[in-house]
């Protein structure tokens, strides 16, 4: 499994006064790193979010791709996350500069710029409409999943989210191929942000589209998410929570299965069950 960049700046430590059954105590406790991140394009300053520091470049690809604003890998020329480096200079570990293929339209960002908050996704998306004019296709048909395999996700998801386990503070998003076999984890304090950086991945690794791939959520699938599976080729989304109403609409629209309440040995499939054996 490809490494997580995590960075040193990815968990904090804090003193706290732990309660326990009438007694108190001092200890250290470990806290999700939460800062912000610019993404600029020249001297063009396109938006400020807030994420858990690590894969910085991976999180801008995704965001742009899944966005729409780049529809190729070749279509980002250089990408510099100071952030992601051993060798990282204070003042610049929360930008990321991008240089982008020219007739990019930047413009199209519109009300799609990064949000100044980290749980609430990029807001305002009038309708699942605008999705089918950026032209996203149904996901490969013919990919196909054992319901077992299924099952073993979520363990799989959690032994791995390394800094979840220390802050029990992340979300997590998990991409698995067909037999089980995880291929990439990324965590942040937005799911949003983690299935862009999962994406973005897979974008620099020219993995896109995802056919054969499932991706795992850790929160409950919104719209965005699924919006952002789809953006990837991705053929089924699951989480361990419900999905909202308007990511059921959006799944069932543009064909792609998706599994909620994904614990234990049972799920619930709102679309596209012809996927899963």
């Amino acid at each position: 499994m490809p490494p997580q960049m995590q960075s040193a700046r990815s968990i904090e430590i804090t003193q706290v006064l732990e309660w326990n059954d009438g007694e108190t105590r001092r200890v250290e406790d470990y806290l999700a790193g939460e800062e912000p991140l610019e993404m600029r394009s020249g001297r063009q300053r396109l938006g400020v979010t807030l994420r858990t520091p690590g894969n910085d470049a991976e999180l801008v690809a995704g965001f742009l791709f899944t966005e729409g604003i780049i529809s190729k890998r070749e279509e980002i020329l250089a990408i510099e996350a100071p952030g992601d480096s051993a060798k990282r200079g204070a003042a610049k570990n929360n930008i990321v500069s991008l240089k982008l293929r020219p007739g990019v339209r930047l413009s199209a960002l519109g009300g799609r710029r990064f949000s100044a908050g980290s749980a609430c996704g990029i807001c305002g998306k009038e309708s699942i409409a605008q999705v089918r004019r950026r032209g996203i296709r149904a996901p490969d048909a013919n990919s196909r999943f054992d319901a077992e395999m299924l099952c073993r996700l979520p363990e799989k998801l959690r032994a791995t989210q390394a800094i979840f386990g220390r802050t029990g503070g992340l979300h997590a998003a998990a991409l698995f191929r067909g037999d089980g076999e995880l291929a990439v984890l990324r965590e942040d304090i937005g799911r949003h942000n983690a299935v862009d950086k999962v994406v973005g991945w897979a974008l620099l690794q020219g993995k896109v589209p995802l056919a054969g791939h499932a991706l795992l959520v850790s929160g409950r699938g919104g719209f965005e998410i699924i919006q952002k599976a789809l953006a990837g080729g991705i053929p089924l989304v699951a989480s361990v929570s419900a999905p909202s109403s308007l990511a059921v609409r959006l799944a069932r629209e543009l064909g792609l299965t998706l599994v909620g309440f994904l614990r234990g040995r049972r799920f619930i499939i709102y679309s596209g069950e012809q996927r899963l054996a």
